[in-house]
């Protein structure tokens, strides 16, 4: 029996080098994806924080809002504590969030006359944002005092729109809130801030 002999080359040392490269060059892909995954879960996870508790971003449904905000709209809302006459708030109401317009705050006094003109403290409220006065349903006693830490709010389609009116809604607290309507993004062609 003959015995081949192996002959064994030992590799060039631009062989090693290019063996070292590529081994480098999968170490640092694999690094680098790691860390790219790693960046953005922790962006999504931001974006997620963000939009729940600073940004909330809201879907209208219904008319209560109209001609302001129609069904389909997607608005953006910003957390706040303070609000004036004429700012968009929602606001948790029996598992729903309501979008509706403060009239009022605490402490102020609300009336409505039979042809919908409301006055806040007698001053009537110039409201170019209503296209259609009504009384709408009513079931609390004008002239009303805004409880303390309370808003008094109304929809703009006021023929249809329950809100502060009526007793069931009552007027809003601040922990009912969600946040204060700031931003229109959807549809493209209404995109804007929200007056």
């Amino acid at each position: 029996m003959s015995r081949k002999k192996k002959n064994l080359e030992m590799p060039t040392v631009e062989e090693l080098e290019k063996e070292l490269h590529r081994e480098k060059y999968r170490k640092n892909f694999r690094k680098t994806l790691r860390s790219t995954i790693y960046l953005l879960i922790t962006v999504a996870a931001a974006s997620v924080l963000v939009a729940t508790l600073f940004l909330p971003v809201l879907q209208i449904y219904g008319t209560s809002m109209t001609p302001t905000l129609t069904d389909g709209d997607i608005v953006v809302s910003l957390k706040s504590s303070e609000f004036v006459q004429g700012d968009i708030v929602a606001f948790y109401y029996n598992n729903k969030i309501l979008v509706k317009r403060v009239i009022a705050t605490e402490g102020e006094w609300v009336s409505m006359d039979e042809d919908g003109n409301v006055y806040v403290d007698g001053t009537l409220l110039d409201e170019p944002y209503v296209s259609e006065l009504a009384y709408g349903e009513c079931d609390i006693t004008f002239p009303y005092q805004v409880p303390e830490g309370k808003l008094f709010v109304l929809g703009d389609h006021r023929s249809v729109s329950v809100d502060s009116r009526s007793s069931a809604v009552g007027c809003v607290s601040e922990e009912q809130i969600v946040g204060k309507l700031t931003f229109r993004v959807w549809p493209i062609t209404s995109f804007g801030k929200l007056e």
